[in-house]
């Protein structure tokens, strides 16, 4: 249940004013919203149980503190690049507006894609090098999902964004804090 319970939470955050949560709400000015959540479910339990395969080869093959200092490294990298920012293209928007056929389909390949080597996903394989396979798995893959349920939600009733700057510092100084207890840990046993 930890590993489910920190997935969720990281990955939650990390997802909030994330590209594809923006796609989550692009599509849901469009499309219904249970096929886009349908998709977007499909496609972030794909992702993620990739992900946490390859969280569990790497996991399995570093030592402990060597994983814990990469994990830092990478969390604190995760909040940088939360920092940064991230938006949809033009072009990603565009083809988001121009898909009317399958909606499940379609919001599942633009998810399945747009996941490939995203922060969730490089996140996921880090939180699976230190906790359980099945637990991070599902916890991540709720966790995406209720992020982008409320994009849905905002693109549906409210017609309006979060306000990303307070949310990307948020996400940014949560990953940081995840980053630095990482880094701590081995300092500390």
């Amino acid at each position: 249940m930890q590993a489910f319970w920190i997935s969720l939470a990281v990955i939650f955050v990390a997802e909030l004013g994330d590209k594809s949560q923006l796609m989550a709400l692009t599509f849901a000015t469009r499309f219904k919203p249970l096929p886009v959540l349908a998709g977007i479910t499909a496609a972030t339990a794909a992702v993620h149980l990739a992900s946490v395969a390859l969280g569990r080869v790497v996991g399995d093959a570093m030592p402990t503190t060597a994983i814990s200092i990469v994990g830092g490294i990478a969390f604190l990298g995760f909040a940088a690049w939360t920092l940064r920012g991230d938006e949809l293209t033009e072009a990603e928007s565009a083809k988001a507006a121009r898909t009317t056929r399958n909606a499940f389909f379609a919001v599942a390949a633009a998810f399945f894609l747009s996941e490939l080597g995203d922060k969730t996903m490089l996140a996921t394989i880090t939180l699976a090098t230190q906790h359980g396979w099945f637990g991070t798995w599902i916890g991540s893959t709720v966790g995406m999902v209720a992020a982008d349920a409320l994009a849905i939600l905002v693109g549906r009733w409210l017609g309006s964004h979060l306000p990303e700057k307070w949310i990307r510092y948020g996400a940014a100084a949560a990953f940081a804090a995840f980053g630095l207890l990482l880094l701590a840990e081995p300092l500390l046993t």
